[in-house]
């Protein structure tokens, strides 16, 4: 996908129709207020998008579906202007799905 818009748009026709944002106490979704912690979520995609023009605009698209069948997307920046809270919470899940994939071997 050649734009974060477009890819969004896609990631809504595929179900992911909730909007996420990440604090220090978890992952909040902006349509329920629901706070999600790490284990109760799972990234299922991620699309990373660099400005036309200047490399250092660049952000980062997760899709991700929580473990009550919610679907939606968070949005970051990807680099310096990342935001702590995002990269924090996107850990945190990476290493318990790595733990849960590696049981189910």
């Amino acid at each position: 996908m050649k734009s974060l818009s477009s890819c969004i748009t896609k990631m809504i026709e595929e179900g992911f129709t909730d909007d996420f944002k990440a604090l220090p106490n978890g992952l909040k979704s902006l349509r329920t207020d629901r706070i999600y912690q790490p284990d109760d979520v799972r990234i299922v995609n991620f699309f990373r998008f660099e400005g036309a023009s200047n490399p250092d605009d660049m952000s980062i698209l997760y899709a991700i579906e929580a473990k009550d069948g919610i679907k939606g997307t968070l949005v970051d920046a990807y680099g310096t202007y990342a935001d702590e809270d995002v990269n924090t919470f996107i850990l945190e899940v990476e290493n318990i799905q790595k733990k849960v994939e590696k049981a189910d071997s």
